[in-house]
C-alpha cells in the first residue's frame, strides 16, 4: 500500500512541477532603457505552436498606440492585441525557429525563448545567428 501511495505521489508531483514549468502564461516586459514594466504578453499555445499577444500596455500614456512601422497586415494595428511571437517550436527545453516582432520599430526578428527559472524567461530576439542579437527577460505575472 505504502509502496503505490509513495508511486502515486511522485507521479502526480512530475506533472505538476512539469506544468509549472510551461512557458505559457502572462508575462511582464521591460523596458531596456528605462528598465519599467512596459507590457503584458500572454503566451499560448495553438496547433501545436507558441504565440505571444500584447494583451495590456502598463503606460496609460501609451494604451492607444498603433503600430505604424509594422509590416504587412498588422501596420496601423493597435499595438495592444498584437501577436508579437510568432511560430515557435519546441526543441528541448527552448522554444525556437520562430520570430518576434519589436511593435516600436516594425522590425521582424528570429526568436527563441527558454525558461530561466519557473518565474523567468529569456527572450533572444536576432539578426542571422543568436550571437547578433539580444536578450530580454521577462517575468511571469500571478
Amino acid at each position: 500500500m505504502n509502496k503505490i501511495f509513495l508511486t502515486l505521489s511522485l507521479a502526480l508531483m512530475t506533472v505538476f512541477a512539469a506544468s509549472a514549468q510551461d512557458v505559457t502564461g502572462k508575462w511582464k516586459t521591460i523596458d531596456d532603457e528605462t528598465g519599467e514594466a512596459k507590457s503584458i504578453v500572454e503566451i499560448y499555445k495553438q496547433n501545436g505552436k507558441v504565440y505571444g499577444k500584447i494583451v495590456e500596455i502598463l503606460n496609460p500614456a501609451k494604451k492607444n498606440s498603433v503600430c505604424d512601422k509594422c509590416p504587412g497586415a498588422d501596420k496601423g494595428k493597435p499595438i495592444e492585441g498584437l501577436v508579437i511571437l510568432k511560430g515557435l517550436q519546441k526543441d528541448g527545453d527552448e522554444y525556437n525557429d520562430g520570430t518576434i516582432m519589436d511593435p516600436l520599430n516594425g522590425k521582424v526578428y528570429k526568436s527563441y525563448i527558454k525558461l530561466n527559472g519557473a518565474n523567468k524567461l529569456d527572450v533572444r530576439g536576432y539578426v542571422g545567428f543568436s550571437l547578433l542579437g539580444r536578450t530580454q527577460t521577462w517575468s511571469r505575472v500571478n
